[in-house]
């Protein structure tokens, strides 16, 4: 009876130190890689060209930034500079919602698809609140694709080029990320 107890007490724990053992050397496997990197959103508001849309809001009010409610989708250009013409690595598509009544605050919610050697094919998905005048932006990388599979990190916004007449910004943006 002994020899019994012994035994079957003794198989459970075996089971244990065998599983913990393959998670381990599974954990190794999947170790985790940080990236960061600076890349550049290149908006267009007005013309045919236009990369940013609002594309709903409430019935009667202005369509902008500031108004509640309104929804804009957007497909920049994302490049390596803060120039124009700089090479462009992929695309920042998406949506913005204004959705704080006092219209400080946008829901962001943009995936940036990679289309340079390094990344091509890969994305990222970003998504959050962002405080519209804060001169710092932060929302979180929740998720990506190819090389970023498992992403998890954030991501900063600076708007350090505007020109109200041609409705063309600049947005820096800092990501980093582990995957």
């Amino acid at each position: 009876m002994a020899k019994t107890l012994a035994l079957s007490t003794s198989i459970p724990v075996i089971v244990l130190l065998l599983l913990t053992v393959i998670t381990c050397i599974q954990a190794e496997q999947y170790q985790l890689k940080e990236t960061t990197m600076s890349i550049f959103f290149q908006d267009s508001m007005m013309g045919p060209n236009a990369t940013i849309v609002a594309v709903a809001g409430i019935p009667g009010k202005p369509r902008d930034f500031f108004q509640f409610g309104t929804v804009f989708v957007t497909d920049d250009p994302i490049t390596t500079s803060i120039e124009r013409n700089s090479p462009e690595i992929g695309r920042g598509q998406g949506m913005y919602v204004t959705c704080s009544l006092d219209g400080k605050n946008t829901y962001v919610l943009v995936f940036v698809v990679f289309s340079n050697p390094e990344y091509g094919g890969s994305t990222l998905e970003l998504q959050g609140r962002s405080i519209q005048l804060a001169p710092v932006r932060e929302v979180s990388i929740v998720s990506g694709t190819g090389k970023f599979r498992f992403a998890r990190g954030y991501a900063t916004f600076e708007t350090v080029f505007v020109d109200s007449s041609t409705g063309r910004s600049t947005e820096w943006c800092n990501i980093s990320v582990l995957y």
